[in-house]
């Protein structure tokens, strides 16, 4: 008989016996991908949580774990679980000092693991953590006082298994679906993070939830390339891979982050996945590299893939109503058969010829671009959640989208959309999304008052903006965060994302784009330029890029990229007039990760953003500012 509320230990069990000798894991390896069976993840899981409590650790413990995704993170997780631990998932591409001790001592770890890649930075804080233990090693690297391998600690378990029989299957009978599995720390854009406490339960029942709108079929393979720390990797592949006998593989990794970007395009031919976790950013990179490909083979293929790609996108129109009216559009159908074998079928060769579709998270995903991949066979389709909610709350899928949605609301969860006096909206008005269900989290870490004005009355409070889907509720629109709102000097307020995804998605010569309207006279837009592509725009002109004729010619285009929002555009209509920007502000840095101004999931963070550009923001608000050629604008593109 089912358990009704289970926890992990229990989830794992079932499934790793139902499909025992089916491959679960795949990692690179020496330079070969090895596979790993159900029944051999569970077993090396389990001696991993022995070698644990050889260690000392007792339920509820936390240890913080910061590594790349790989077989060992896998194993490490499902130990800790097992032994009753508590995971702190840290992410790999936490660079300040800070940022690590305050996660680490914040959530009281007795333990640290890392892998190579990331041992030195743990090396640089340990003096800072009191608390910790031990720390433990992934890889087979000289060791400094106070440290030990992961392989010592599967010894460990071995001989602890062998002198206390029972005293594992004690502690994981001992384990409750509302005890705590992860701490999972926010980014802490504003202040500092916030530990969201999930327990077993949230998990079980989001993967419960998840089957309801997003199927996988047995025997598939998924490519892993968003951070295993984040809970959208842990339901959306590990568990919800494990729950249909699916196997997962991830992107090899490297010294750092950047490493591991390159290696996504290789892992991708190797695996040949059927689905893919990605994120907006990466999604994007995508388009931009097939587009480049296409642009090498000359005018004539570029002719082509631009007529198949209008087709497509033509017939398919809004996914949901693919193909209709049929009496308008049915000549369009053999069209874009023929096309798919000429055209588009090598672009998804080249993702090894199995992608079926791949799921975005972490941040509104552009009209524009689920159109796109949709024409080119390889759907990528929008979902929605926060980590609160373990975090998925809706998504897309095959023969189930309407894109500019974020998909269907996963069942059993309900949902209401509420005003600022927390008072739910008829269905088609936007406010604040409010969820309630089993993947609702336990609260914050040491944090009751953050707790109690987020969840109320076992209602979760989201921040974010959207409506209600009028001709189909089940569908639920984000328009955006309350916190990025731009307020006009009228004090109308407007969600700023669309365009800014829609004109870094829309444009080969723009890679991202903030707006900003504090009160102001008017809206600015900060873009970071594609300086390469721009560049080569210009010595198509015949023009030096470099000298000052060129210089404004480059900012020239951008204000053409910008301008296509406007009556007679190509993007005419799609955005509030009042709202596109009359002054454009030519980043000289991009954003990044290492400046702090996208977090671990590649979302821009808006905040940190507005400060390191505050000077310039300001200056675009004067009279000299606002003219395309000054100063500070040709300076950015030297």
């Amino acid at each position: 008989m089912p358990i009704s509320r289970p926890t992990i230990i229990d989830f794992v069990n079932e499934y790793t016996a139902k499909y025992s000798d089916l491959t679960y894991l795949r990692e690179k390896v020496g330079g070969v991908w090895t596979e790993t069976s159900f029944a051999k993840a569970r077993e090396e899981s389990l001696l991993y949580a022995a070698g644990f409590m050889a260690l000392g650790l007792k339920k509820g413990d936390r240890a913080a774990l910061i590594s790349e995704g790989r077989n060992a993170w896998i194993f490490c997780e499902f130990g800790l679980l097992f032994a009753g631990g508590v995971n702190v998932p840290l992410s790999f591409k936490l660079e300040s000092d800070y940022d690590l001790t305050f996660r680490i001592n914040h959530s009281d770890s007795r333990f640290v693991i890392a892998s190579e890649s990331q041992i030195e930075k743990v090396r640089r804080v340990r003096s800072q953590c009191p608390a910790v233990e031990k720390v433990i090693v992934f890889d087979d690297i000289p060791l400094q006082e106070g440290e030990m391998y992961f392989s010592t600690l599967r010894s460990m378990g071995e001989e602890f298994l062998a002198s206390n029989p029972g005293a594992l299957k004690e502690r994981m009978a001992a384990i409750g679906p509302d005890d705590y599995a992860n701490i999972s720390y926010t980014s802490g854009t504003t202040a500092d993070p916030k530990g969201i406490l999930l327990t077993h339960r949230n998990y079980t029942a989001n993967v419960e939830q998840a089957d309801s709108v997003v199927r996988v079929n047995q025997g598939e393979v998924m490519l892993i390339i968003t951070p295993l720390d984040h809970c959208f990797a842990h339901v959306c592949g590990m568990y919800v891979m494990m729950y249909n006998g699916g196997s997962i593989a991830t992107v090899p990794g490297g010294k750092n982050a950047v490493t591991m970007l390159r290696n996504i395009p290789m892992a991708i031919r190797e695996v040949r996945p059927h689905l893919m976790l990605s994120v907006p950013a990466i999604s994007r990179n995508f388009r931009k590299n097939i587009e480049a490909g296409v642009k090498k083979k000359g005018p004539a293929v570029q002719k082509l893939y631009n007529f198949a790609l209008k087709n497509a996108i033509a017939y398919n129109r809004e996914y949901y109503n693919m193909g209709r009216p049929a009496w308008k559009l049915w000549w369009r159908a053999p069209i874009k058969a023929l096309m798919d074998k000429l055209v588009f079928k090598g672009i998804r060769e080249s993702f090894g010829g199995r992608l079926k579709f791949f799921v975005g998270g972490g941040a509104l995903l552009d009209i524009e671009l689920q159109r796109y991949f949709c024409a080119i066979g390889m759907p990528i389709f929008q979902g929605y959640g926060l980590s609160e909610a373990t975090p998925v709350i809706c998504s897309n899928a095959m023969g189930h989208a309407r894109f500019g949605s974020s998909g269907r609301t996963v069942q059993p969860m309900d949902i209401k959309i509420c005003d600022e006096n927390h008072e739910e909206l008829p269905v088609g008005q936007t406010g604040e999304i409010v969820i309630r269900g089993e993947n609702v989290m336990a609260g914050y870490w040491k944090n009751p008052e953050a707790t109690a004005s987020t969840v109320v009355d076992g209602w979760l409070y989201t921040g974010d903006r959207g409506y209600l889907c009028k001709e189909d509720p089940r569908y639920l629109y984000v328009t955006g965060r309350f916190k990025s709102l731009l307020i006009s000097s009228d004090g109308e307020k407007y969600s700023p994302e669309g365009f800014e995804d829609s004109l870094a998605d829309g444009s080969p010569y723009i890679d991202a784009s903030v707006l900003y309207n504090n009160q102001s006279p008017y809206t600015i837009v900060l873009v970071v330029p594609a300086k390469a592509a721009l560049e080569e725009a210009v010595k198509a002109k015949g023009i030096n890029p470099s000298s000052e004729q060129g210089l404004k010619a480059q900012l020239d285009i951008i204000q053409a990229e910008v301008d296509s929002y406007r009556a007679g555009g190509r993007h005419a209509g799609l955005f509030p007039e009042k709202w596109l920007p009359a002054a454009i502000v030519v980043c000289n840095e991009p954003f990044t990760e290492q400046n702090g101004m996208l977090n671990s999931t590649s979302k821009m963070v808006r905040g940190k953003v507005e400060k390191f550009y505050a000077s310039r923001i300001e200056f675009a608000m004067t009279p000299e500012g606002k003219a395309l050629y000054n100063e500070q604008n040709l300076q950015s593109l030297k």
